[in-house]
């Protein structure tokens, strides 16, 4: 078993100076801790592998397609492999678990480490 503390993922992710910290990789799934702060912009791509997101802090909304909802703590978040998505008007800094099934950048589509 492995546990990851948030505090620890939050300092690991600073150290590193990006967006995004994968901390779990298999061939058939990776999580990753992806922060936006409030204000910011949501650069990712679409990913060849389908994707979950968790918020555990922060508001603001997201678009999936020609969808777009109000997300904050507790929302759940499906996006289907190849779906263009972003998050946006962010008013609360975004702190999102992220999960990819197959692993990220598996199927060779869309860009690594971008959440």
């Amino acid at each position: 078993m492995d546990v990851f503390p948030l505090d620890q993922l939050l300092a690991d992710r600073a150290a590193a100076g990006r967006p995004y910290l994968e901390f779990i990789r298999r061939p058939d799934l990776s999580v990753g801790l992806y922060v936006l702060p409030a204000g910011g912009r949501d650069m990712q791509t679409p990913h060849g592998e389908d994707e979950a997101y968790y918020v555990v802090t922060g508001t603001g909304s997201f678009t999936a397609g020609e969808e777009s909802r109000r997300i904050g703590p507790g929302d759940t978040i499906f996006v289907a492999a190849g779906v263009p998505h972003r998050f946006h008007d962010i008013e609360e800094e975004l702190r999102l678990i992220v999960a990819f099934g197959p692993a990220e950048g598996s199927r060779g589509a869309g860009v690594q480490g971008d959440g």
